[in-house]
């Protein structure tokens, strides 16, 4: 239970600064140098959390066990960085521009949940699909 909560809290707070610092972002700056930065910095952080975190593989050896998917993930968080550097630099609010992102992001995982990782959808997870779409009508009324 403890690391059911944990993990959320993590997100939550890593991702609200995440949100602070891509707006902060001076808009002069190259977000390509932005990025080579972040991920220069998240390199540093990973290798220090890698020695710290002692495991009974070595350093080499912990690679074996990858797949596709963390190379695939790399260019999906570039893409998901420049995004909302974009974003925020077309004009979306800090409060609506994560939010709005977000409510899609959960309406375009509810079928790939149910067909390739066979979730359930059931009756109240529909009621919550329609309050978010609701929702998104709300937030986008001018």
């Amino acid at each position: 239970m403890f690391m059911y909560v944990t993990s959320i809290i993590i997100i939550v707070l890593s991702n609200t600064m995440y949100n602070i610092c891509t707006k902060s972002i001076p808009e002069k700056a190259s977000p390509f140098a932005s990025l080579f930065i972040t991920y220069l910095t998240a390199a540093i952080i990973t290798l220090i959390a890698f020695r710290v975190n002692k495991t009974d593989k070595g350093f080499f050896k912990s690679f074996e066990d990858l797949n596709w998917a963390s190379v695939v993930l790399g260019f999906c968080i570039v893409g998901l960085e420049v995004g909302y550097i974009m974003a925020y630099r077309a004009g979306w609010n800090i409060s609506m521009g994560s939010l709005v992102a977000n409510i899609f992001l959960a309406l375009m995982l509810i079928p790939i949940g149910i067909v390739f990782f066979r979730e359930e959808f059931r009756i109240y997870k529909i009621v919550g699909v329609i309050f978010c779409v609701i929702g998104l009508l709300f937030l986008n009324k001018k």
